[in-house]
């Protein structure tokens, strides 16, 4: 399965933010939108990543003054990517590799979606599904043999 694959079973419903904006305004973002992260992108392009995990970890630096916390001081600088045509397994191990649960998919400069470590799972899961389903069906019509009876 490729990821262009993944994209099409989960949609690709983009929620970007710019770097000058508050993690205030990212968190409120985030949970109006119920995602788990937010591209982020400065003069047409992707700079950055922000997700919960950045969140909490500026949260936590900047302790009583969280909440002037810019976008950019806490996102993930220049985040790995994946293409539309790369294998599911590819995405699984960078993100594996990388723990990284939330990667950006580009077709070049152009931002296609985001693919979590969430949607790998359910696409692997309606995969294996549709495959047991055809095995079943196969096995069902298994022509019977000759001389039997």
């Amino acid at each position: 399965m490729l990821v262009s694959e993944i994209l099409a079973i989960k949609g690709k419903v983009l929620y970007t933010i710019a770097p000058n904006k508050s993690v205030v305004e990212a968190i409120a973002i985030m949970n109006e939108q119920d995602v788990g992260s937010l591209v982020v992108f400065s003069r047409g392009q992707m700079v950055g990543l922000l997700t919960f995990r950045e969140v909490l970890k500026a949260v936590q630096q900047a302790a009583a003054s969280w909440e002037s916390v810019s976008v950019e001081q806490a996102m993930l600088h220049d985040p790995l990517s994946a293409s539309p045509n790369m294998e599911m397994d590819e995405l699984r191990r960078l993100m594996v590799e990388h723990h990284q649960r939330y990667l950006p998919v580009m077709d070049g400069g152009t931002l296609l979606g985001v693919v979590s470590f969430h949607d790998v799972a359910k696409a692997v899961l309606e995969e294996q599904s549709f495959e047991n389903r055809m095995l079943k069906n196969y096995i069902r019509n298994w022509p019977a043999e000759e001389g039997e009876g």
